[in-house]
């Protein structure tokens, strides 16, 4: 970079314009803080919700829940909405709240490096550089989609893609489908192309457990009471909430509970499969909610349809046009669609944050991500994440959790506002330690870590640095407040303006300056 070159500086980079993203702009706008940025890699906002256009996407959360508490959406068209309808409630809210104008598009986030003299980050986007007081990713687990490893893939002559990247140009009427993975995506896939494919096959390792959606349409005059009287929107959204949250405990505590709903699961295999072979097939074997509980009503009768085979075992190699399964069964097809999930554990966004001590994000966590209250890691100051480690629900919107982060994104920088000067906070590794600690030991009683699966809430090592072990109550009461005493607070040297080195909470280190342990 040339000396005399003009770097930009705000005082908040948001990074993503999906839910985490906008909210956080939102809570940023309504705190009085108008000098940031929102870096977002596309050309338009909406996150996942706007790379997922896969046939029959929807979301498997009743709308009034999934959507904003500060910004109602009185008009939804479905109990649960597709994506389209989501898609356009994040540009309202993007419009609605002024948004705009802090949105740099196209705009990839290519590296940030805290630096420990000026006390900022120094931001390399696609776009070109910028300096942050303070980092915000809202880059979501569900953005960078994983394709596996398959021997022959790359030699394989028809059409291949992953649901999350999906190819509309591409014609799948009258061809011969693979359809990798059996997932969130995939139930709702199938039943939305078989019936124009010649012929579906479906490689599934392990059926999921599926429950009936209870999905219709809102009624005109539901919308409108909704519009008239406002309250209502609320108190449907209360309803939806608190019927969650008593169900939580079976999930974390009581894991042996959920067998009514076990039961109720196999019942639906039964209406729709009547082949006792294929019903065999789709049955799992673990406990209902270790993988998330999935909602159709079309998957089954899909599956039930003569064009349709399940082969119940994974992709294992390519040979030409033909795919070849891990039980030997083979068959020739025109293209491959995976619906095999994204790097969750694994988050690209994290080779790209180097932190104080030259380190990046994933190097720091290649033995399992951890972050103080989901939003902190040590070694990276005036960094936050939203939907970090362990803030992953397994049966309730995350649209609560997120909320619940822009509280504490909002005391963190009422804390930064109130320690004055060129000041940042790192998250102590020892309340880090001590946060995981407590989070992990509440794990191991939870049907996720106990309900004889593996799934993709678990790491390589097979620890569950995703799911939150409790209610979104607990995780709210935890996240309303930035505890000081859970971070050094870091100075600029007086009279350096910043440029000089900043000091750091060592007992034996005085050279430049003193570091204040505040309490709150």
């Amino acid at each position: 970079m040339a000396e005399n070159e003009h770097v930009p500086h705000v005082r908040v980079a948001v990074v993503g314009s999906g839910f985490g993203g906008l909210g956080a702009a939102v809570r940023l706008r309504r705190e009085g803080i108008t000098d940031f940025v929102v870096l977002e890699r596309a050309d338009s906002v909406g996150g996942t919700w706007r790379d997922n256009s896969y046939p029959g996407c929807a979301c498997d959360v009743p709308s009034h829940l999934y959507s904003f508490s500060f910004a109602p959406n009185p008009d939804w068209p479905r109990t649960f909405s597709g994506q389209e309808h989501i898609r356009a409630y994040l540009e309202h809210v993007t419009d609605v709240f002024r948004l705009r104008p802090h949105i740099r598009f196209d705009s990839e986030v290519k590296l940030m490096t805290w630096d420990t003299e000026k006390l900022h980050w120094a931001i390399e986007t696609s776009s070109g550089r910028l300096t942050a007081d303070v980092v915000v990713s809202a880059t979501g687990p569900l953005s960078d989609p994983k394709i596996p490893e398959i021997p022959g893939l790359d030699g394989f002559p028809g059409k291949v893609f992953h649901s999350a990247r999906w190819d509309h140009d591409y014609d799948l009427r009258g061809k011969r489908v693979a359809m990798v993975g059996t997932g969130a995506s995939a139930i709702q896939i199938v039943p939305s192309i078989q019936p124009d494919v010649a012929h579906l096959t479906l490689l599934q390792r392990t059926p999921p457990w599926v429950l009936p959606r209870v999905d219709r349409a809102i009624s005109g005059f539901e919308r409108g009471l909704h519009r008239a009287l406002p309250f209502t929107t609320r108190l449907r959204r209360g309803l939806l909430w608190g019927i969650r949250e008593l169900q939580v405990q079976a999930f974390t505590k009581h894991p042996d509970e959920l067998g009514l709903v076990e039961r109720m699961a196999g019942r639906n295999i039964a209406r729709a499969i009547k082949d006792p072979a294929l019903r065999a097939a789709l049955t799992p074997d673990y406990r209902i909610g270790c993988k998330r509980i999935l909602l159709s009503n079309t998957y089954y009768p899909a599956l039930a349809r003569p064009n349709v085979d399940v082969v119940p075992a994974g992709l294992s190699e390519v040979r030409g046009p033909t795919v070849v399964a891990a039980d030997g069964s083979e068959a020739e097809v025109d293209a491959i669609i995976f619906g095999t999930g994204f790097h969750v554990t694994d988050m690209p966004i994290a080779e790209r944050v180097v932190g104080a001590d030259g380190r990046t994000l994933a190097e720091a966590w290649k033995d399992g991500m951890k972050a103080l209250r989901g939003a902190s890691a040590a070694g990276f100051p005036n960094w936050m994440t939203i939907i970090g480690p362990n803030t992953g629900l397994g049966n309730s919107s995350m649209i609560l959790m997120i909320e619940s982060q822009l509280n504490y994104l909002a005391d963190f920088m009422r804390q930064l506002d109130v320690l004055g000067g060129r000041v940042a906070l790192d998250a102590s590794a020892g309340a880090v330690d001590a946060w995981n600690h407590t989070v992990q030991e509440r794990m191991k009683r939870t049907v996720w870590n106990t309900g004889g699966c593996t799934s993709w809430y678990l790491d390589a090592a097979g620890r569950n640095t995703t799911v939150w072990p409790g209610t979104t109550t607990e995780f709210r009461s935890a996240t309303r407040r930035v505890d000081l005493a859970e971070y050094e607070v870091l100075r600029a040297p007086a009279g350096t303006a910043g440029t000089g080195g900043a000091a750091k909470d060592t007992a034996d280190d005085e050279k430049t300056a003193t570091v204040e342990a505040t309490r709150a």
